[in-house]
């Protein structure tokens, strides 16, 4: 028996896990001269975009990893002199995550590098495409948080 044609639903979530995939690889390739890997600067990226620096579970949540990677993660950026971390002013138990001077020129360099990688991987796109298919992700991990 011939196997049967996968579903839109299964082409679809397929399809997401594997370009994720491929992207963070891609951009991985591109920084391995700053010494770092995909774990260290997603890490770095999440500290930098933060509105206010994360707490160490906040940053796992953000990361979608556990508590102690996180921590492992983080004394390895700062043993590199590309984070601190300080207790937070209003519970000295929870230590919160900053950039140093390092950090935040590091950062920069990647945002560079994934800006110019998002620039060619989607030049020529209609914006109509672009933003149809970000609400329609948008939607879909809302829905996931939410637990639906």
């Amino acid at each position: 028996m011939p196997p049967t044609a996968p579903t839109v639903e299964e082409r679809f979530s397929a399809a997401l896990h594997a370009t994720a995939r491929s992207w963070r690889l891609a951009i991985d390739a591109r920084l391995k001269d700053l010494g770092i890997g995909q774990a260290g600067w997603m890490t770095i990226a999440m500290i930098a975009k933060a509105k206010q620096p994360p707490s160490q579970r906040e940053l796992a949540d953000l990361l979608g990893i556990e508590g102690p990677s996180v921590v492992s993660m983080l004394d390895r950026l700062e043993r590199g002199g590309l984070v601190r971390r300080e207790p937070s002013p209003n519970d000295r138990r929870v230590k919160l995550a900053h950039l140093t001077e390092d950090g935040r020129t590091l950062y920069a360099r990647v945002r560079k590098e994934a800006d110019a990688y998002r620039s060619s991987m989607l030049a020529g796109l209609p914006q109509e495409t672009l933003l149809a298919a970000a609400e329609l992700l948008e939607g879909l991990r809302a829905r996931i948080e939410n637990g639906e």
